[in-house]
């Protein structure tokens, strides 16, 4: 996926819509980025289903997205910057719901509160997981209220810095004995702490890449 192309953000939800894959049709792909992760996953095993919730808020300075960082107790991904999620169970019935439920279990936001849009293309991960990230509006009257064994903070980032093309980069690491590409976002005025990079920031870029089709 590319990171040079500069769109005009003036984001239409209805158009965000159209150019994501339908509700009633979760999208069966394997993972976009696969092909990064080459000599990391099992390709005979299957990946563990996994869904997160990218939340949009409509404030008076624009649409933000509603992000956690993880508590530092936990033991994977600890003090990380995330949507909520995680994994789908088998009562979830599919990717939509298990969001949801995770977005009530991790920050207390209730499914009335939520206007889900559509969903972004699945994301594989290291740690084996097919990730299926749903876009929603989130009611702007939502006061999160993080479950503390999970969630330390929550925070809203501007979308349309999340967006532009410069605040994003590709960052070479050594990992498993060959060099790989992480993406990162630069420091965030806002929240000058949070360190968004690695899924995250590729699920943001797969929304960016959406956004380009308006």
């Amino acid at each position: 996926m590319s990171l040079d192309p500069v769109i005009e953000f003036d984001v239409d939800t209805d158009g965000l819509a159209r150019v994501l894959h339908p509700l009633d049709t979760p999208p069966a792909a394997r993972g976009w980025n696969v092909d990064e992760l080459d000599g990391l996953l099992d390709d005979a095993a299957p990946l563990r289903e996994a869904a997160v919730l990218v939340g949009l808020v409509r404030r008076d300075d624009g649409l933000q997205a509603m992000l956690t960082r993880r508590t530092d107790t936990l033991r994977h991904h600890a003090g990380q910057v995330s949507f909520p999620g995680g994994r789908q169970e088998p009562e979830d019935g599919g990717p939509l719901q298990a969001a949801l439920r995770e977005a009530c279990e991790e920050i207390g936001l209730h499914p009335q509160q939520v206007q889900p849009l559509g969903y972004l293309d699945p994301l594989a991960t290291i740690t084996g997981y097919r990730v299926t990230p749903v876009v929603a509006l989130l009611d702007p009257g939502f006061e999160p209220v993080p479950e503390p064994g999970e969630v330390a903070e929550v925070f809203e980032a501007p979308l349309a810095f999340l967006m532009a093309p410069t605040s994003l980069r590709r960052v070479d690491i050594e990992f498993r004995g060959r060099v790989r590409h992480v993406l990162e976002y630069e420091t965030l005025a806002a929240a000058p702490t949070h360190r968004i990079w690695g899924a995250t920031a590729s699920i943001l870029l797969n929304l960016r890449d959406r956004l380009e089709r308006l």
